[in-house]
């Protein structure tokens, strides 16, 4: 009795994993759009998304699924004639900034866009000073 519940709760864990496995590819995940010059948008669009799982990767060069599934709702929003940079956004508002590869300026992101000037005209001001000194000195 004991073994068979074991058995049984083993295999209630391992049914989400084999579910997985189960799904279906997104319909245009690994399949290129018929028309061309709508495939050649949707490559450029996909060049500049990052795979939200792979991180280090476009959505366009991952094999991750998350970036099958994304790529698929790319070229289907393309072949429906929807602007990229329309595409972008929706993605940006689902996924967050991290997709993009060209974040934008924000409230929440002038910080990180302006601490580099910051820290130069520290350094300006630092190196300033220090020659301004080390020149007086050589003086007297």
């Amino acid at each position: 009795m004991k073994y068979a519940i074991v058995l049984a709760l083993a295999l209630l864990c391992a049914t989400p994993v084999v579910a997985q496995e189960n799904v279906p590819p997104a319909p245009y995940a690994y399949r290129q759009l018929d028309d061309p010059v709508a495939e050649a948008r949707a490559k450029a669009l996909m060049v500049t998304l990052r795979c939200v799982m792979c991180q280090s990767q476009s959505i366009a060069d991952s094999d991750a699924s998350i970036a099958g599934d994304m790529r698929s709702e790319v070229r289907v929003r393309i072949a429906r004639g929807e602007d990229p940079e329309h595409i972008r956004q929706w993605l940006i508002a689902r996924y967050g900034d991290y997709v993009t590869y060209s974040p934008q300026v924000k409230p929440l992101t002038w910080p990180l866009f302006a601490a580099p000037v910051v820290i130069l005209a520290l350094a300006a001001l630092l190196l300033r000073g220090r020659f301004r000194n080390a020149g007086d000195r050589d003086q007297t």
